[in-house]
């Protein structure tokens, strides 16, 4: 194999590989799910309505690495994702709503790391929502500087939505309103998921300029 082939080869696995990164937010979204699913079954005392995920990360539950590394995992897949929205992001208010997304990545790693019980988890836990909230109404206001105003009036509601319906509720427990969070968190990653399959942010400007 030659240089040139070489190259070749190894730009359509690069190529591909960013393709890839394209769909590991919603892949993130369902492997948390599917964590959070199997500690509870196994954690039998977990009442919905009056516990936090976190307690399954606690020192009372059943296998508590499985919750605590199974959110280092999604975190990692939040954070490479976070790295493809940064690579594709066609202005600079989409790079840094990825930033924040990295970040919130950071935090959600932390919250296994720093599990139930120990003195820095309500503070880690709380600032992963509030950097994923900060993401997506940036994320917004970056469709929105796109020109992608049905998409971005969409992710702008549901920021607004999330915010206040989490702030007004008497929520019965911390699981319930941590479903909310979840939630809206998923239905951005559905809403962007469209727009960050394309090329990379410098070819799509290299487009757009005509070269």
């Amino acid at each position: 194999m030659n240089s040139d082939e070489f190259s070749a080869l190894s730009g359509g696995v690069s190529v591909r590989l960013q393709g890839a990164t394209a769909y590991l937010g919603l892949a993130a979204a369902v492997v948390a799910w599917i964590v959070i699913g199997v500690c509870i079954i196994t954690n039998p005392w977990f009442v919905f309505t009056r516990n936090a995920f976190s307690d399954l990360g606690g020192p009372q539950s059943t296998d508590p690495w499985l919750y605590n590394y199974g959110l280092i995992a999604v975190a990692l897949l939040v954070f490479v994702y976070a790295t493809h929205l940064a690579r594709v992001g066609v202005n600079r208010v989409e790079v840094v709503s990825a930033s924040f997304v990295m970040v919130a990545a950071i935090f959600l790693a932390l919250i296994g790391i720093y599990h139930e019980g120990t003195y820095p988890h309500v503070f880690v836990s709380t600032w992963f929502f509030v950097q994923f909230d900060i993401a997506i109404l940036t994320s917004g206001i970056g469709l929105l500087v796109r020109g992608l105003k049905r998409s971005a009036y969409g992710v702008l509601c549901l920021v607004l939505i999330a915010t206040l319906v989490a702030a007004l509720i008497p929520w019965p427990s911390a699981a319930t309103l941590e479903v909310w969070g979840i939630g809206a968190i998923d239905v951005w990653a559905i809403l962007v998921f469209p727009h960050y399959t394309g090329k990379p942010r410098n070819t799509v400007k290299a487009n757009q300029n005509g070269v």
